[in-house]
């Protein structure tokens, strides 16, 4: 076995340049099994007390919206405009909180930096 820094067996303190490409290797794996699963989740949020109801994916993606009649009032349409707002805020709130709980227990030095 080659020798590194002129220390033995690899890395200083005995450990394995293999071994920790391997574990490197898997972690890569996990990391991008998880983000494919975090990608393919849906969930619903509303705004208004349901008034709006909106169906996302983890990649922050609209897949539905949903109004409910009684909202819609031509003469204000402004109300309407915020509460459609609220649930996509609420939706990416969501959707964050969802990566970084997913993705936290990977323990990455200085953090995904956005990668999600």
């Amino acid at each position: 076995m080659s020798k590194f820094n002129g220390f033995g067996g690899g890395f200083p303190g005995g450990g394995n340049m293999n071994q920790l490409l391997k574990q490197a290797q898997k972690m890569q794996n996990d990391m991008m099994k998880s983000q494919e699963e975090i990608e393919a989740k849906e969930f619903e949020v509303s705004s208004g007390g349901g008034a709006v109801t909106i169906v996302m994916n983890g990649k922050k993606l609209i897949k539905s919206i949903k109004i409910k009649p009684e909202v819609v009032d031509p003469d204000d349409v402004e109300t309407l405009e915020d509460l459609i707002l609220a649930a996509i805020t609420e939706g990416n709130k969501k959707a964050d909180s969802i990566v970084e709980q997913e993705m936290g227990k990977y323990n990455v030095p200085g953090g995904l930096n956005g990668l999600f």
